[in-house]
């Protein structure tokens, strides 16, 4: 029978390529679930199992459907029919022309040309996946689509116009003087306003990047900051929960992990070189690779940074995304937030796009550490960074440092504290002068903080300060 042969098998189902496509009774699950996932992501087609007779018919049907879940995403509720005759049996498979999405067997990508199964990778996947985005409004990225109630109230405008002051875009416009409609015209330029019935609203993006208070529309982007004393999750630990926008996330989530890395001596031969436990350039790039790469769409759990005594683990919600694997993640690029990634190049956060995995892998190198370790769980990444452990000896900070600056005692003595301790808060300041008042107290971390010397983190009661 030819491949265009439909004589016997009555007429293709609606929509899909008039094609067949015949495969031996004997074909593996894998195999066939390629050959669906290849006309998927051609246009369509009919399959046909067994075009010299089946024996076992039940058999057959099982291994259609087991084929389709084989797929990612899963081929699910394919036609099928028995046809042929008693005498020659076959099972039919009919591919839909014009799905969705873009289909995978074992993280590769398949097309279908002519009688054979093509891997699929680099530019034409690329755009085939854009193809697809575009034709299908379901498939609109998730940064992409409006913040179900959001209003143009909810934007930090200021955050905006600072943005505009500090973009690496060369741009001649005047910042200060831009009206609100002018603002909004920037923002729908970067792609951060949609139109949802007739009026602008904030998309995710909008809201993740600008937004007042993300959590309202986006309650499980948080970053979730631990640090263990120990190699294993204990009861002793300290942590930080942030919100706000991703830039905000960066810089406090950057704060954390550097006042909490182990700073001392590596001890390498009969040298000793002065380190921090991780590169901070490389720690950074975990960090932000994780807030800008992560599925937003994944409400009900946030990005964990944990720094354990021998370790640093970033997980992120969502599987690698597009054509990206584990054994291609040096090489391709793919951003599932297209968006987000280039306003972040624009602020300084990622130095060169898509590049964030090689300078890592290359910090970490240049540093004697272990190179990265990637993997990817049931609905995650995650990023380990394998320290110094006991190569490095631990130093405090210099107390002759700030001699010079004319402090007074009770500053002087906050700053001895922290030599010893990782952060200082009020209380622990009221606590080491109990005889003077809260309002001075505040003034004098205040100062400290204006003169350079500490870093204020979080607000409110849960305020505390470290070195800077």
């Amino acid at each position: 029978m030819g491949e265009n042969d439909s004589a016997g098998f009555g007429h293709p189902q609606q929509g899909a390529e008039q094609t067949y496509h015949e495969l031996p009774e004997s074909t593996t699950v894998q195999q066939l679930a390629i050959t669906l996932s290849a006309l998927a992501n051609a246009r369509g087609g009919t399959v046909l199992l067994g075009p010299d007779g089946l024996s076992d018919r039940h058999t057959a049907t099982e291994k259609a459907l087991q084929a389709g879940l084989l797929c990612d995403p899963p081929l699910l509720e394919l036609p099928t029919q028995i046809a042929g005759g008693d005498d020659k049996p076959v099972l039919r498979i009919v591919v839909p022309a014009g799905l969705p999405n873009v289909y995978s067997v074992g993280d590769r990508y398949w097309i279908r040309q002519g009688k054979r199964n093509r891997s699929l990778s680099g530019r034409p996947l690329q755009q085939l996946i854009l193809e697809r985005t575009t034709r299908n409004p379901n498939a609109i990225p998730f940064e992409s689509r409006p913040a179900l109630g959001a209003t143009l109230q909810d934007i930090d405008w200021e955050s905006v116009r600072e943005y505009l002051r500090s973009s690496r875009r060369k741009t001649e416009i005047d910042v200060e003087k831009l009206t609100h409609e002018e603002l909004r015209a920037e923002l729908i330029r970067l792609g951060c306003l949609s139109c949802h019935e007739g009026r602008y609203q904030p998309n995710h993006a909008g809201i993740l990047l600008f937004g007042l208070q993300p959590h309202q529309y986006l309650p499980g982007h948080e970053v979730i900051l631990v640090r263990y004393a120990g190699t294993q999750m204990g009861d002793e630990f300290l942590r930080d929960d942030l919100r706000g926008p991703l830039p905000e996330q960066i810089r406090r989530a950057e704060a954390f992990l550097i006042s909490n890395m182990r700073k001392g001596n590596r001890i390498a031969g009969w040298q000793r070189e002065e380190q921090t436990e991780y590169p901070p350039e490389a720690v950074r790039e975990a960090v932000v690779n994780a807030v800008a790469h992560r599925d937003y769409s994944i409400q009900g759990d946030g990005i964990r940074v944990i720094l354990f005594a021998d370790r640093l683990e970033v997980y992120s919600p969502g599987r690698l995304p597009g054509h990206v694997t584990l054994e291609n993640i040096v090489e391709e690029r793919f951003s599932r937030n297209p968006i987000i990634v280039r306003i972040l190049v624009d602020m300084g956060f990622i130095e060169s796009l898509g590049y964030g995995i090689d300078r890592m892998l290359q910090l970490m190198e240049n540093g004697g550490l272990p190179r990265p370790e990637f993997e990817e769980t049931a609905n995650g990444f995650r990023v380990t960074l394998r320290g110094q452990g006991e190569e490095l000896v631990s130093v405090g900070a210099d107390p002759s440092r700030w001699v010079h600056l004319h402090l007074n005692e009770r500053q002087e003595r906050a700053l001895n504290y922290l030599t010893e301790h990782d952060r200082i808060t009020n209380r622990t300041f009221q606590d080491l002068c109990p005889d003077v008042s809260p309002e001075t107290i505040r003034r004098d971390l205040a100062e400290l903080v204006r003169r350079g010397l500490l870093l204020k983190i979080g607000d409110k009661k849960a305020t505390y300060y470290i070195f800077k």
